[in-house]
């Protein structure tokens, strides 16, 4: 879609233009940080499976702005006009750093909950965005990761540090065909 730029640009045109988008950036960074959280938990000790934790899912946005270039997304929003629902975008995964502040006091405590609670927790903003680009997926990633990283958290407590990743990893891999095929129905 042509994105006109102004005051003339209405919200609905500004939606329609987000929702147009591939968005494969952020869920790609996404696979490859949990994969890499998953590898961690196998081999690595418990501290530093956490340490993996944190510095892989600290990561997922520069790895995502990095992705970006080769997907030809502006995931940053810097090019054309400014668009509302980038802004919000941008705001969802600011609100999913700031679950760290419920997870830290949890893991403190269990340190084997850090997967699970960050895995839910940075799994939330996809409800919003799903809202945003007005597509089931961001739902089914939202609830399916809950639900499953909290399964495989009861389920398997001895390997949480690889069970949670691999739940979280196959939720991204639908995720991405589900949007890819939401982008060639479009087309």
């Amino acid at each position: 879609m042509k994105q006109p730029s102004g005051p003339s640009w209405t919200l609905e045109e500004q939606l329609e233009a987000f929702a147009s988008r591939r968005f494969l950036a952020m869920p790609l960074a996404g696979t490859i940080a949990w994969a890499a959280i998953g590898v961690a938990g196998a081999v690595l000790s418990d501290i530093g499976a956490a340490w993996a934790v944190f510095i892989g899912t600290g990561s997922i946005v520069w790895l995502a702005t990095l992705i970006a270039r080769f997907t030809g997304e502006d995931l940053l929003a810097k090019k054309g006009p400014r668009n509302f629902f980038d802004q919000l975008f941008l705001l969802t995964v600011v609100m999913a750093l700031l679950v760290y502040a419920i997870a830290i006091p949890f893991f403190l405590v269990d340190y084997t909950s850090l997967p699970m609670t960050v895995g839910i927790l940075t799994g939330l903003m996809w409800v919003p965005f799903g809202g945003m680009i007005q597509h089931w997926v961001g739902l089914f990633h939202g609830v399916g990761r809950t639900v499953l990283v909290l399964a495989a958290w009861y389920v398997f407590p001895e390997h949480r540090f690889v069970a949670i990743p691999v739940v979280i990893v196959v939720i991204y891999l639908v995720t991405i065909w589900v949007l890819e095929s939401r982008d060639l129905e479009a087309n």
